[in-house]
């Protein structure tokens, strides 16, 4: 939702004009497509049995819908599938008004999320994936409205595809044995998770680089530093994981409040766009 609504206000406030028709098929598209590899992710991790060794929590460790048996994996699988098709009916239709471009993006889209939980996360590129996922969305979503793709949307994209990458990395830590044990491959798993820890840090460095480098080449507007208002709620996560790292029950806390950052510092990053037009 965070990363359509960056392509559009993004567009907003350069273009101001908005397609209203585009914009809820590109809703519905991304949301069909990220409820697809939720869904498979969900299946493919029951089958290697990964949920079954995990210790759920809120923040991790899967949905607990298998395990517990509330569905059937086949159910799981179909739906996963069904919406795979839905988000990828949606993207040939901008394949058919906009071009290669969105073509590419589709292509990769559909490659990555039927193939994220098995090849792409054994080979330690889950974070990489989801962080060219998240720009990939933004970047999409302003071509779309705007039909070009500028620096402006790539920066955009790397702020957002950066917050969705560290949500992932931070919530691989109390998965890291069950992982390890069924041939997964982390960014958690490939370095241990002490120097894990200390790796928190590049990801809101990299976000809060690309805004402050887009305010002073002026593609972004001076009202987007508004998003450094997140800095201390980034610091008290960082420093939680780095303290709790081994301990699942004790890091739940840092897994929330790193997401709730990732949330606030992306919904801030739309509302400057926002203000900044009505301004």
């Amino acid at each position: 939702m965070i990363a359509v609504s960056v392509g559009l206000a993004l567009n907003g406030w350069q273009n101001s004009s908005i397609d209203l028709f585009d914009t809820v098929l590109i809703f519905a598209g991304v949301l069909s497509l990220h409820a697809s590899v939720d869904l498979l992710n969900d299946f493919w991790d029951f089958k290697r049995g990964i949920d079954t060794k995990t210790k759920r929590t809120k923040m991790s460790g899967g949905t607990g819908v298998l395990p517990e048996g509330l569905l059937k994996p086949s159910a799981v699988y179909r739906a996963g599938i069904a919406f795979l098709i839905i988000g990828s009916l949606i993207g040939a239709y901008f394949v058919m008004t906009d071009g290669i471009i969105i073509a590419i993006i589709l292509g990769f889209a559909i490659l990555s999320i039927y193939f994220y939980s098995t090849k792409i996360v054994d080979s330690g590129l889950g974070e990489f994936f989801v962080a060219v996922k998240g720009s990939m969305i933004v970047i999409g979503t302003f071509f779309i409205q705007s039909g070009q793709i500028n620096m402006e949307s790539i920066l955009g994209g790397i702020v957002v595809g950066s917050l969705s990458s560290l949500v992932l990395f931070i919530a691989s830590f109390p998965d890291h044995d069950a992982d390890k044990s069924k041939g997964r491959k982390t960014l958690v798993i490939a370095v241990g998770k002490e120097k894990a820890s200390k790796l928190f840090w590049i990801f809101p460095i990299v976000s809060y680089s690309a805004i402050v480098a887009g305010v002073f080449a002026d593609f972004f507007p001076l009202l987007s530093l508004i998003c450094l208002l997140s800095v201390p709620l980034m610091i008290k996560s960082g420093l939680g994981l780095q303290k709790n790292y081994d301990s699942v029950e004790n890091l739940v806390p840092s897994m929330s409040s790193t997401l709730l950052f990732s949330r606030i510092t992306g919904a801030l990053f739309v509302a400057s766009f926002l203000i900044d037009l009505l301004l």
